[in-house]
């Protein structure tokens, strides 16, 4: 039941939007506290992303109940991938958009706070640029990829377990004389896997922005071989791409394959496509002959209790976005550039992507130190 807000200087909703990720309860706590204790706010909590306005099911958030949710991992309000403009509804896709505008317009929301990542940014920006609503997003994602923000809170914890699993795999990998590939998350950017795989040693990193060669990749593992090493790592990205596959006339042999599948599923046959890391691992294998095991992290990456770098930067990006919001500061996402919480024009952020660039200074820190990067 919604309360009356009429007496607070402004009303504010805040939701979570896409993959959950740690980091979210802390951002969620750090926008509450002073909203509430020093800016005189109405805070409502929308649960369950965007559904959650169709359906307008909220919760007031108060100094109390976001007491001790900074540690906890997930989002204390729910979240979904649901997008206003494509939203299934009965079995059927619809544009929920005018469902969400009256809703709003029921609330009496000044603001509605986003937190989320790419496709979050994508969909506050349709709000406001289609319905006049005033937006405020957060960025959240561990692969790190929205523009014009130097980091996202999320991929640090994501680092640091990805890292920790391919430290274990190092030693299972040197007991058995095996090369281990290990495929991390990151959609179409290589932040992820270049971070745990400089992290954690790895002899081998590719990425979605640099597509490799299997003669590369089985070139670096012979030679390493050669010189007397018992194992190599291979960290891949999930979105990495090869060299061939970025072709032509790869380009159309997908297309057909992509004609059949649809054929296939039309008539309820069975589909099964092969795991990108398990098609490396078997060429690998193929290649040096050497005894090649593959690691998906998969969603652990994204589970669990916050970093202390993730808390702090999910508890500055709140403050700041609490801030903006007294100062009736609207249409923005709260980027960290320079170490500094800053208020970016919604419009630059939507459809952007941070890429890794080939020059990037990572980039060549991995082939400093002798590692490959699958292209050469």
């Amino acid at each position: 039941m919604l309360q009356n807000s009429s007496n607070y200087k402004s009303t504010i909703g805040i939701l979570t939007s896409g993959g959950d990720c740690p980091g979210l309860n802390a951002a969620i706590r750090a926008i509450v506290k002073p909203a509430v204790n020093k800016y005189d706010m109405k805070v409502f909590g929308i649960l369950d992303g965007f559904r959650g306005l169709v359906e307008n099911r909220t919760i007031d958030l108060t100094d109390a109940s976001v007491s001790g949710i900074l540690t906890m991992g997930g989002t204390v309000l729910g979240t979904s991938r649901d997008k206003p403009t494509k939203m299934s509804m009965g079995g059927e896709k619809m544009d929920m958009t005018p469902v969400i505008l009256e809703n709003i317009k029921k609330m009496g929301l000044d603001c509605l706070v986003c937190l989320g990542g790419g496709g979050t940014q994508k969909n506050a920006f349709h709000l406001y640029k289609n319905g006049g609503v005033n937006v405020l997003t957060l960025p959240k994602t561990i692969d790190n990829d929205i523009a014009k923000t130097d980091i996202t809170f999320g991929f640090d914890t994501a680092m640091q377990i990805a890292t920790e699993a391919i430290d274990r795999l190092h030693s299972t990998a040197s007991s058995h004389q095996r090369v281990m590939v290990c495929e991390v998350m990151g959609h179409k950017a290589g932040w992820l896997a270049l971070g745990a795989g400089i992290a954690g040693g790895a002899d081998v990193i590719l990425i979605p922005e640099i597509p490799y060669t299997m003669d590369a990749i089985a070139k670096t593992i012979t030679e390493r071989r050669k010189r007397g090493k018992r194992f190599s790592i291979v960290v891949v990205a999930e979105g990495a791409v090869s060299q061939q596959e970025v072709s032509m006339e790869y380009e159309e042999k997908e297309t057909k394959k992509k004609e059949l599948l649809k054929k296939l599923k039309k008539a309820d046959l069975p589909v099964i496509e092969e795991p990108l890391s398990n098609r490396i691992a078997r060429k690998i294998e193929k290649l040096t002959g050497l005894e090649t095991r593959v690691t998906t992290l998969g969603h652990i990456q994204r589970g669990g209790v916050p970093s202390a770098a993730d808390r702090l930067l999910a508890t500055q990006l709140g403050a700041a976005a609490a801030r903006f919001l007294a100062e009736k500061k609207y249409n923005v996402m709260v980027g960290i550039q320079n170490r500094k919480a800053v208020a970016v024009n919604i419009e630059e952020v939507a459809g952007m992507k941070k890429l890794v660039s080939p020059n990037d200074p990572l980039v060549l820190t991995v082939r400093s130190s002798g590692a490959s990067m699958g292209d050469c």
